[in-house]
């Protein structure tokens, strides 16, 4: 379940920076797309390891990246390329 709400979130993120500015999209575009599916991404890899401290890292630097976006999505907000009903669908 966590995986594929990951997923859902990438592909959201993924939709709302379509409309950023295109001065945007080699600074915080590509960031948060970038923190979007490294969520997924280390989810996956998680589950693929045998040990619980494998697992556990991988876990870690998901929940980090997480952190991460939500940063970039209120920094986002913050500066206006954000509009507030989509800052608090993401929320």
């Amino acid at each position: 379940d966590c995986w594929q709400q990951a997923r859902e979130l990438a592909v959201w993120v993924y939709t709302i920076t379509k409309n950023f500015p295109a001065e945007e999209k080699f600074g915080l575009v590509s960031q948060m797309r970038r923190a979007a599916i490294s969520i997924a991404s280390n989810i996956a890899e998680g589950t693929s390891r045998k040990t619980s401290k494998d697992q556990f890292h991988f876990s870690t630097i998901s929940y980090s990246s997480t952190i991460e976006l939500l940063t970039d999505l209120i920094i986002a907000n913050d500066l206006k390329l954000l509009p507030a009903e989509k800052y608090m669908e993401g929320r």
